[in-house]
């Protein structure tokens, strides 16, 4: 392995909420830069083998360490690593950080919807701890779907940031919408695309969704991603690009 293309790391902490949900955080190096929305990838040795794989960042950017989110999949190798990682554990961090699912992207918009399943709430909550976010944007929605009411494990998170240092005065602008689809814990229980397309998302946030003032990024698995983007593009949204703006940016959970 090349070690000038990432830097040997310590697993800080580690929580598992679920028999299938867990967080960590690892130290951070001092050269690590990275934007809040993007990912980074980790590596860990399975047998000999070292296993990368990408996972979006947690924390903020003026985070000293970094967090994130894993999923465990069943007999999937980097669940394998993750069953058995300790605090203290070595894991690889590839020097770069990438990604292209940042607001700042967006030319234009007054309300920003983000639209998350599982680990995909990941960037957003990385983001919701940047003021340049709540300053761009009048009204925030945070959508995290998940299968169970224990996998709603953030909600204590979000309501720490009405005393946040940086973005505390601005809390109230966020409306936060907590989705289960196989049990009644959460506000909703159906898919996003089908909360969309019917409009029920659109009034449960009070919120008059239109090409001129919504901007949505998605994140999260990739049939929730391709039917929410779908949904979206029969409401008259549009992808956005460089060359040509439009009110939505996506990427697959990690």
């Amino acid at each position: 392995m090349n070690t000038e293309k990432f830097t040997h790391e310590k697993v800080l902490w580690v929580k598992r909420h679920t028999d299938k949900l867990m967080t960590f955080a690892i130290s951070r190096p001092a050269a690590y830069r990275f934007s809040a929305g993007q990912f980074s990838r980790l590596g860990l040795n399975l047998n000999g083998t070292t296993i990368w794989r990408a996972y979006s960042i947690m924390s903020p950017e003026y985070a000293e360490h970094l967090e994130y989110i894993a999923v465990l999949i069943p007999n999937g190798d980097m669940s394998l690593c993750f069953q058995n990682m300790q605090e203290n554990n070595c894991i690889y961090l590839d020097k770069n950080a990438t990604g292209f699912l940042l607001p700042q992207r967006f030319a234009d918009g007054r309300d920003l919807v983000m639209l998350s399943t599982g680990s995909g709430i990941a960037p957003f909550l990385s983001q919701l701890n940047q003021i340049n976010l709540w300053q761009r944007f009048e009204h925030i929605v945070l959508v995290h779907s998940v299968s169970h009411t224990d996998e709603l494990i953030f909600s204590g998170r979000l309501q720490q940031l009405s005393s946040h240092p940086l973005v505390g005065e601005y809390a109230h602008r966020l409306t936060y919408i907590p989705i289960t689809t196989q049990d009644n814990g959460g506000m909703l229980h159906q898919r996003i695309p089908y909360l969309l397309s019917n409009g029920t998302l659109s009034r449960t946030c009070q919120i008059d969704f239109n090409p001129q003032d919504t901007r949505f990024m998605i994140c999260g698995n990739p049939s929730m991603v391709e039917d929410t983007y779908s949904a979206l593009k029969q409401l008259g949204f549009t992808m956005n690009r460089n060359r040509t703006p439009g009110q939505i940016l996506m990427e697959n959970g990690f």
